[in-house]
């Protein structure tokens, strides 16, 4: 079966089931494969095994890293192969003026440490050779981007452990250089200076502008989600690179969103009905809800696992701290759900 291929396959009875690659990962609509309590890379059942036969399933889930059942990840918390990058704190209306402006990308965070790519966590994403060959041997800090509006796409094709043709739909967007002791300006100088003269077909490095103040922030921003773009990215002028959260960096967005947990599956009804209805989570501090909406027909017929982290996107929350329309985003790739509940905690929060 090619990646995006499908075939139905007879199942019990009169029963039919249909068998799909996406991007590598085999899933069926049969219940024993939906209700399996492990992440979706790593299910099987009769039906994949009769078709691909039971040595190509072996084959596959054997290449597979392992994962934890109550986190859906390699680890609960950051190995220690973890990249030490700079993170952003949110938006608190400071002053722009003078900031370097960015478009904010709906993109997977990647390290670039000199030789191969590293998730925030620690994880190697497994890059095909012609991607990475033409990159610098020293670090570099940016996102594997698929474009505007598809975050899942490139989640689907980092995690990957083939490095297959999918990766020509990603590109490497660099927006700083963590090794080069030196303010911001001179390390992005640096890098177009470095890629000027050596190119990388699918590496680029991300356009900055200085914001001329409130006004041009919040038309810059409404531009931006207006093609379909998730916010943008102020940086303080001369600032060092160093790791952990930093009011040096923020972000800037129209929406909110947060990081949530999956703890059940709602099944669905009317056209839902054998599938998924809605994913019932809950936030680092106990809050539990449901979100019913943003999930594709693939993602309803073969959901994120119970245990997963998902981003949420949202408008407010309520008096109670429940997010009011709650809109699924995707699989959080790059942090586990012990690291969430920690930073939460250390926000004073716990």
């Amino acid at each position: 079966m090619p990646p995006g291929g499908q075939v139905t396959v007879p199942g019990s009875g009169s029963a039919t089931y249909v068998l799909r690659n996406a991007g590598g990962v085999y899933s069926c609509t049969c219940p024993a494969w939906r209700n399996q309590s492990v992440h979706i890379d790593r299910r099987t059942c009769k039906h994949l095994r009769r078709h691909r036969g039971d040595a190509a399933e072996e084959a596959r889930l054997g290449a597979l890293p392992e994962r934890s059942p109550s986190t859906g990840r390699s680890s609960s918390t950051p190995g220690p192969n973890a990249p030490p990058l700079l993170l952003a704190h949110r938006w608190e209306q400071q002053d722009p003026t003078g900031w370097w402006l960015s478009e904010k990308l709906d993109g997977v965070r990647a390290y670039w440490d000199g030789k191969r790519f590293i998730s925030r966590l620690g994880n190697p994403f497994v890059a095909p050779d012609w991607f990475r060959e033409h990159l610098p041997d020293f670090p570099l800090d940016g996102e594997l981007f698929a474009g505007r509006g598809r975050f899942q796409h490139a989640v689907s094709v980092a995690r990957r452990i083939d490095a297959g043709e999918d990766w020509r739909s990603l590109a490497f967007v660099i927006f700083d250089a963590p090794a080069v002791d030196a303010g911001f300006e001179d390390r992005i100088a640096h890098l177009q200076d470095h890629f000027g003269r050596r190119p990388a077909p699918l590496a680029r490095v991300l356009e900055h502008r200085v914001c001329e103040g409130l006004d041009d922030l919040k038309a810059e921003l409404a531009r931006i989600e207006s093609l379909g773009g998730e916010g943008l990215m102020l940086r303080r002028p001369r600032s060092r690179y160093h790791a952990g959260r930093s009011e040096t960096l923020l972000k800037v967005k129209s929406f909110l969103d947060t990081e949530a947990r999956i703890i059940g599956h709602q099944a669905g009804t009317g056209r839902h009905k054998g599938r998924l209805g809605a994913l019932e989570v809950e936030l680092p501090d106990g809050t539990r809800f449901k979100v019913g909406t943003g999930m594709s027909d693939a993602e309803r017929n073969s959901p994120p696992a119970i245990g997963e982290v998902i981003t949420v996107r949202y408008q407010e929350l309520t008096d109670a701290g429940v997010p009011r329309f709650p809109t699924y985003v995707g699989l959080r790739a790059d942090a586990t759900w012990a690291s969430i509940v920690a930073a939460w905690a250390e926000k004073g929060n716990g």
